[in-house]
């Protein structure tokens, strides 16, 4: 069972998510959502490394949150539907696959920085 970890923000002080996989194995990030019929409202799923992703085979949409190396958003992606695919951004080093209207909730923008560790380590690494 993977390791659940926190996505949190820090500029607009919210969660994205308390329940986040990391899928950082080629068979994790090949896998990725395929089989789920849905995300809960704190769930998630880092893919790393990863400059885009498609939701191709996947039954529902998803919100996309793109970081590069130092975990700072450099592109989002609302609502993106089933069997469709996102863009590639060079500067990407992962992204963030969320349940829909999780980027508008959390007041998400382009230039946030995040924080995604262990539930644990949360404390510490929001005092960074």
């Amino acid at each position: 069972m993977p390791e659940a970890l926190c996505a949190y923000n820090l500029t607009s002080q919210s969660f994205l998510g308390m329940n986040v996989s990391r899928a950082d194995t080629m068979w994790s990030r090949l896998r990725g959502l395929l089989g789920r019929r849905r995300l809960q409202a704190d769930e998630g799923l880092w893919m790393v490394p990863s400059q885009g992703i498609h939701t191709i085979g996947l039954l529902f949409a998803i919100d996309l949150v793109y970081l590069d190396a130092d975990l700072r958003v450099i592109h989002l992606i609302e609502h993106l539907g089933p069997f469709r695919v996102a863009p590639v951004k060079t500067g990407a080093q992962t992204v963030l696959e969320l349940p829909v209207r999780t980027i508008y909730a959390s007041r998400t923008k382009v230039g946030d920085k995040l924080v995604i560790c262990v539930p644990e380590r949360m404390e510490s690494c929001v005092g960074q």
